[in-house]
């Protein structure tokens, strides 16, 4: 099984929103239909990025650092 870490760029807004997950597919539909109270008032959203982690614990790390101030500027890198 893999752990996902990924980040959803709504389409109404252009904010960003980081979290993870073991199913992607899943995931991202839960949050297109409003399903998540954090995520419902900027719908639609769209998949830009995710990494696949072996264990949670790793994925849930890179969760914690994306949400950083360093990671908001690795985030900013990888989107160039």
């Amino acid at each position: 099984m893999f752990y996902y870490t990924y980040i959803l760029q709504s389409l109404k807004n252009n904010s960003l929103y980081i979290g993870y997950t073991t199913d992607l597919q899943k995931r991202h539909k839960e949050h297109n239909l409003g399903l998540s109270q954090a995520t419902k008032p900027f719908k639609p959203w769209k998949l830009i990025f995710y990494e696949a982690f072996l264990n949670r614990i790793d994925a849930k790390n890179r969760e914690i650092y994306l949400k950083s101030g360093y990671g908001r500027k690795t985030i900013k890198t990888i989107l160039k």
